[in-house]
Order: C-alpha cells, then structure tokens, then sequence
C-alpha cells in the first residue's frame, strides 16, 4: 500500500506535536512528525531500539548524552539504544522530520526527567 500523510494513522503528541505512522509493526517504525517552533521533546532513552532521525525541514536541536548537535534540513542523526536525548525545534518555523526506529520504540522509551 502506499502511504502518505493522508492515509496514515495520525497522533498527537507533546506541546501540539504530530506524527504519522509510516510503517507500524514490531520490528520497524517509521513516522512522520511536526514540531511548531519552540517545542521540545523530553530528555528519554531507549534500552533496545536504535533510531535514525532524519529532517525533512527546519533545522533540529538534538540533546544526546549531554552534547548539542544542530541537524539541518536533509541531514540526519543515529541514536544508539541507550543514549540519553531529546529533540528541540528552537526555531520560528514548523520542524518536519521522520524518525526510524528498529526494532520499534513502543514500550521501550524511559524519561530521564
């Protein structure tokens, strides 16, 4: 089937956040998601699942075990399970980003705050 923004499952997630699931089983995860500006998700980890970041537009803060990185529109970032972080859209613009998780991240995300 293809997918796209219309046809996906649709949630709604922190300060007026939104995501699209892509692909939803339990080995792979893909979702779509907005951050309005001045969002920010909380500081969590995950015990398994590695996950890709990978900013469609906008440009992301990324907070990963303590370190800043700032990842531009068409750049991507790898977390390892286990690494501490959290997105930040510390922008005036809309962030829109897909972030892949394997195996999927549900049940398997600990705040740290």
């Amino acid at each position: 089937m293809i997918k796209n923004l219309a046809n996906a499952e649709h949630y709604i997630w922190g300060d007026n956040c939104e995501g699209w699931h892509l692909v939803k089983t339990t080995e792979l995860s893909i979702i779509q998601e907005r951050m309005p500006a001045g969002t920010a998700e909380k500081l969590h980890f995950h015990r398994v699942a590695q996950q890709f970041f990978y900013i469609i537009s906008g440009t992301a803060t990324f907070i990963v075990n303590g370190e800043t990185y700032i990842v531009p529109e068409q750049n991507g970032l790898h977390i390892l399970p286990g690494q501490h972080h959290q997105i930040l859209n510390r922008t005036h613009t809309d962030l829109l980003f897909t972030v892949t998780s394997q195996p999927t991240s549900r049940g398997d995300r600990f705040e740290t705050e």
